[in-house]
């Protein structure tokens, strides 16, 4: 985890210094809006499920929310980033989704994917790494600046004995070993692949033999090749009345597998997507740049994170405010939590899937590298949606609602 609050501190503040010096020509301009309004000095991290949609279906109150933080020409009056734990889709093209579910122009660089802060991981870009995931795969790790790729079905294809699994996709003869395929040189996990017992076998023989999955080792290598993986999330809200299994779930299972096999805990080069610091400090970057190309010259100070899932959004927003406290390399100054009740978690009554805020004997949903500090679970504002998020955060700015 160490490496990646040093990538935050290199990136933020040269992103941040480099939006001030974009915007100090525009010192003076009237506020964007055409209004007399002060320019902001507050932004929004949204989250996307359970805040703004339901699976397909859009939130109401996010539509209402939205016609409060738009001007007459329908442009944003603060500075918004929307921050999702989802990574099976491009970044254009969830911004073109958001654009026609929201009624409004959202830009790619306002969307921040689970994988989004990857980019920083500039020592890793140029390794032959075995891919996991789904939708636009390669696609998405070669705009993080990926290079070499293999995907687990290449890779299966490679080695068809590999997965034996499914009868129906047993090789029906033994194929002669393969001694031409280039050892695989680190993992990237992207989201939760679609044939989950697949991927757990190939990717954990990767690991196992050390990159190459045809031979066998007769002790398994550790430390093992580097693993950098995006959404610790285990559970997430679509249609359905309960949660879903997300990454973190598959996650959970990889590290289990491993930790079976070997005796020894599967480590993490790289973990991205809430609630790792290194994503909020990669939309602070983003808000101070989309702050200067409005020309809104004067620093964003005050973050409000919105959510509805108190290990991820709540959590995350919580452990940066701490940073915050301590470590000031950008503009921002503090990070206020702030849970809907429209998503994951309910103030209905309790159930066992369903994340409750930090109480005697709750389970923890988090991942086991974030730890578990329970205070981190209490969002400093609870509030029914969207909405109502926007309402409260422009009461506390001193806006006209």
């Amino acid at each position: 985890m160490a490496a990646l609050g040093e990538a935050a501190a290199r990136w933020a503040p040269g992103l941040w210094r480099r939006a001030v010096g974009t915007a100090a020509w525009l010192r003076g301009r009237r506020f964007a809006s055409g209004g007399t309004q002060s320019p902001p000095t507050f932004g929004l991290l949204l989250d996307i499920d359970g805040v703004l949609v339901r699976g397909h279906q859009v939130i109401p109150a996010a539509q209402e929310a939205f016609r409060r933080l738009l001007d007459p020409q329908g442009q944003l009056r603060v500075p918004v980033v929307f921050v999702t734990n989802a990574g099976n889709i491009s970044q254009c093209s969830k911004a073109e989704e958001l654009s026609a579910q929201l009624g409004f122009q959202v830009e790619p660089d306002q969307v921040i994917l689970s994988h989004s802060p990857m980019k920083l991981f500039s020592q890793h870009h140029d390794r032959r790494m075995l891919v996991s995931g789904q939708g636009p795969l390669v696609e998405n790790a070669r705009a993080l600046g990926f290079k070499h790729l293999v995907t687990v079905d290449e890779l299966r294809a490679a080695f068809p004995v590999l997965d034996m699994v499914d009868l129906q996709r047993r090789p029906k003869t033994t194929p002669l070993p393969r001694s031409d395929f280039p050892a695989i040189e680190g993992v990237l996990l992207l989201g939760e692949p679609v044939r989950w017992e697949t991927s757990l076998q190939l990717i954990t023989d990767v690991l196992l033999s050390d990159g190459n999955p045809g031979t066998g080792l007769a002790t398994a290598p550790y430390p093992h090749l580097p693993v950098l993986a995006s959404n610790t999330d285990l559970l997430w809200m679509a249609e359905a009345k309960m949660p879903r299994f997300g990454h973190g779930t598959f996650l959970l299972c990889l590290e289990a597998i491993y930790r079976k096999l070997t005796g020894r805990e599967l480590c993490y080069s790289g973990l991205t997507g809430k609630p790792s610091l290194l994503t909020y400090r990669y939309a602070e970057g983003l808000l101070a740049r989309q702050a200067a190309r409005r020309g809104w010259a004067t620093p964003i100070r005050s973050l409000y994170a919105v959510g509805d899932n108190p290990m991820s959004d709540v959590y995350g927003a919580n452990l940066f405010h701490q940073h915050l406290q301590t470590q000031q390399e950008g503009a921002a100054r503090s990070c206020a939590s702030i849970l809907v009740c429209t998503g994951v978690y309910g103030p209905q009554a309790p159930s066992p899937t369903v994340p409750a805020l930090a109480s005697e004997g709750s389970p923890f949903h988090g991942h086991r590298d974030f730890g578990f500090r329970p205070e981190l679970l209490q969002a400093a504002h609870v509030v029914s949606d969207l909405h109502e998020a926007v309402q409260l955060v422009l009461r506390k700015e001193g806006w006209a609602l």
